[in-house]
């Protein structure tokens, strides 16, 4: 029975495998058939070798490891104690070298690396405007400055450095009230006599800026005395950075004067000490009181220019108190035209001793004690404007616009002492009680002084200008080192200069034959060797003329934003040539040729007049623009056949 049940069992898994036997009992194995692993004998095995190692590798990676330790340390270092002036220089230098190797490569008819030489503009405009933007402080005071002057350059950078007006960003109030007390040793509160809890006793004062721009932001405050004042407060980051930043200007300028052959670095150190002066608010107050004094001794400009009072008991070096001003932008034009709807024989606010507010206006000291946290504490001072906002100055913009030449004027050429940042935000408008404008001139931090020989020369190029005297302009500019009197007449006008011989239009008349990418280049070319012709003998060039036309160039800008309302040309002419007369540094007997002459141009600039009136006529009937517009016009087809595209578009705001 047991038997059959083992002959009956299903044979497992275990019953099919080859059954175990004994080394003894081990058949021959065929070669090809499977063997069992042998592990070889220690004599079989040879001499032991050493592991590989990478030295070469293992020391690099050491290296790389020491390197990113040591930048990281100066990094933090210089963001913690530098304001991050070294990683910003650094940052300029790897940018400038970029866009110099590219227009090396690049710049030519058929660029290798670029679709046309617009795409090497256009990309090289992105990283010089990213790098201003990223950086900020100085940084964005040079791209402001480059955008007012931006019309010599390509149109791409025109468009990218016309984003440099955005307002820039306001540091914190601790940083604000860092700086207080560095300058002053006392708090804010023990300074300027405020508190931010209400206290009837003392003053209050906004945490918050009302304005902030690449330097410095504005704080809005109301003294216990009652007056209330702007309170300038400079980044604390600027005092670190701008040695650093001036620096790191004055190398990249030297190489692109080298690498580029355009002979303007000499010209950097005196850009650099107007730059460097701009942070100081002492230089800026001076610059205030002198202009106020002045303005208050000229009869022509005394009851239609205002300069704000400086506060110097509450002003340091990067602390700057002066009177606070309520008044319209001059890029606001419906505000300065509408109706106004104030009281009669009223000025808008703080004009001419009208009150800041109507009676029964809640004092800002309730809010502060009400709210103690608010950000905003100073009265909205709209009355003036009526129902809803809708109303005005009601002033002629013909008048905004005379009082703005006629200052500016007679900074050039009666007084030698002219501010070089006239932009829409520096200017204010206010209605005085007679009903007339009053413009008001803020930020005085970038002025310079013209020396007497230097500003009797260009008012007699500025009167040669308008009468066509090319010997006198030819004369005047060779003292100038300047090489092509032609064009530099059409810089300064900022309109073709007519009696010249327009040799450098000529001479370029025959590229229009040219394929459109070779004309392109050779434009481009031409305008370089325009500039250096201008700049002609840079020891002899005189510095101030690069401020000059910068004060220039944005009064022509406002005046066309405005719609023309003047015959600005004429207006400058007439204060040159009245100048002669006038000035005390000149013996009466030239003074007294002076004055004939300048009765004979009076009658020469009649023309003027009659072309003026006729733009004003057309303009009226919809026909086309104005004077600035022709001149603009004019500007653009000139500037064309130089090789520059003009955008007057980077001066309306």
């Amino acid at each position: 029975m047991a038997s059959q049940l083992l002959r009956c069992r299903r044979p497992t898994a275990f019953s099919s495998r080859r059954p175990l036997v004994r080394p003894s009992l081990r058949r021959f194995v065929h070669p090809n058939e499977f063997q069992p692993f042998v592990p070889p004998s220690p004599a079989e095995l040879g001499k032991p070798t050493p592991a590989k190692t990478y030295p070469r590798t293992s020391r690099w990676l050491r290296r790389l490891f020491y390197l990113s330790m040591a930048t990281g340390v100066v990094y933090a270092v210089d963001n913690q104690f530098y304001a991050a002036s070294v990683t910003r220089t650094v940052r300029t230098f790897a940018v400038g070298l970029l866009v110099a190797l590219d227009y090396k490569i690049n710049f030519r008819p058929d660029p290798p690396l670029a679709s046309s030489i617009a795409a090497v503009h256009a990309r090289n405009a992105e990283r010089l405007s990213d790098l201003l933007r990223i950086n900020g402080g100085l940084y964005l005071k040079i791209g402001q400055a480059i955008a007012m002057q931006s019309a010599i350059l390509p149109p791409e950078f025109q468009k990218m450095f016309a984003r440099m007006f955005d307002d820039a960003p306001q540091n914190d109030w601790k940083e604000a009230e860092r700086v207080i007390r560095e300058d002053f040793g006392r708090s804010p509160e023990e300074v300027f006599g405020v508190s931010f809890t209400g206290d009837p006793e003392k003053g209050i004062m906004e945490r918050k800026a009302r304005a902030s721009a690449s330097v410095a932001q504005v704080h809005w405050a109301r003294l216990a005395d009652g007056r209330e004042v702007a309170i300038k407060i400079q980044k604390r980051e600027i005092a670190q950075q701008i040695q650093w930043d001036l620096w790191a200007f004055k190398i990249v300028s030297w190489i692109y004067s080298k690498s580029f052959d355009i002979p303007f670095y000499t010209l950097v150190p005196y850009v650099s000490e107007r730059l460097y002066l701009e942070t100081d608010f002492v230089n800026e107050a001076d610059n205030a009181e002198n202009m106020a004094r002045l303005v208050a001794g000229e009869p022509r400009l005394r009851d239609r220019v205002y300069i704000p009072k400086v506060y110097r008991e509450l002003s340091s070096r990067r602390v700057m108190t002066s009177e606070w001003i309520e008044g319209v932008r001059l890029w606001d034009k419906e505000a300065i035209t509408r109706e106004w709807r104030g009281g009669w024989r009223e000025g808008s606010p703080g004009c001419q001793g009208t009150p800041l507010d109507p009676p029964g206006t809640p004092s800002p000291l309730e809010l502060a004690a009400r709210h103690p946290g608010a950000v905003e504490l100073k009265p909205e001072r709209n009355h003036w404007r009526g129902w809803k906002n809708r109303g005005g100055l009601g002033l002629s913009l013909k008048e905004v616009m005379g009082t703005m030449v006629d200052l500016f004027s007679a900074q050039m050429f009666l007084w030698g002492y002219v501010h070089c940042d006239p932009h829409p935000g520096n200017i204010f408008i206010r209605r005085r009680p007679s009903g007339h404008s009053e413009l008001v001139l803020i930020d005085h931090g970038l002025y310079i002084q013209m020396e007497t020989g230097f500003r009797h020369d260009y008012a007699r190029f500025w009167k040669a200008l308008m009468t066509f005297d090319n010997r006198t302009i030819k004369e005047i500019v060779a003292g100038w080192g300047v090489t092509n009197a032609d064009f530099f007449a059409s810089a300064t006008l900022l309109r073709p200069y007519a009696g010249g011989d327009r040799s450098t239009q000529q001479s370029l008349r025959g590229l229009s034959q040219r394929e459109r990418a070779q004309r392109s280049y050779e434009m481009q070319q031409a305008a370089r060797q325009a500039v250096r012709e201008i700049l002609g003998d840079e020891n002899k060039w005189p510095r101030e003329l690069i401020f000059i036309g910068r004060n220039l160039r944005i009064v022509q800008g406002n005046n066309q934003f405005l719609g023309s309302p003047v015959n600005r040309i004429k207006i400058t002419g007439i204060w040159a040539s009245r100048a002669l007369v006038e000035s005390p540094d000149l013996p009466l007997s030239e003074k007294v040729v002076n004055l004939g002459r300048h009765c004979l141009f009076r009658l020469v600039l009649f023309s003027s007049d009659i072309f003026f009136y006729f733009t004003k006529l057309r303009q009226l009937l919809h026909l086309g623009g104005g004077m600035e517009d022709d001149i603009e016009a004019s500007m653009h087809h000139m500037a064309k056949e130089m090789g520059v595209e003009l955008n007057h578009s980077v001066f309306e705001g």
